[in-house]
């Protein structure tokens, strides 16, 4: 299933993403800055991506960090996975988040994070007295194994 997201430039320096490789699940995000934002170490910051997207219904873009910043900067997505929901319109932004040791610069044009184009269900929601029974039951973190 190859469903059509849109992107529109919200200023003529963002750039539209696009699969870096053709097994590639992201498409990569990237920085639209008027200067450099330096994130400090534990620091995060909103990073503007100079877009705006057009997800259909049933759909979802799921706002993921990028492994290389991850492991060589201690770079990723704060809140990660990010969700952008198909009804959204305004501009999509990333809040990093500096896990490293050293402040993180992010420039114009650098890739900052990865969005998946995943699909979604809205669930009836029922309200009801009792749940139905399991065997795990009640069971919280570590109740099915070590």
């Amino acid at each position: 299933m190859h469903p059509r997201v849109e992107f529109k430039k919200l200023r003529s320096d963002a750039v539209v993403p696009k699969y870096m490789t053709e097994g590639a699940a992201g498409l990569d995000l990237t920085a639209a800055l008027d200067q450099p934002i330096e994130i400090p170490p534990r620091g995060r910051h909103l990073v503007p991506t100079g877009l705006a997207v057009a997800i259909p219904p049933g759909f979802e873009g799921s706002v993921r960090p990028r492994s290389g910043l991850a492991l060589k900067h201690g770079l990723t997505v704060c809140n990660a996975p990010g969700t952008v929901d198909s009804d959204y319109r305004g501009e999509l932004a990333v809040i990093l988040i500096n896990h490293g040791e050293e402040p993180f610069v992010v420039r114009t044009g650098e890739r900052i994070a990865q969005m998946v184009i995943a699909p979604v269900a809205q669930a009836e929601v029922v309200e009801v007295t009792e749940l139905s029974a399991t065997a795990r039951g009640t069971g919280g973190f570590g109740s099915t194994g070590r």
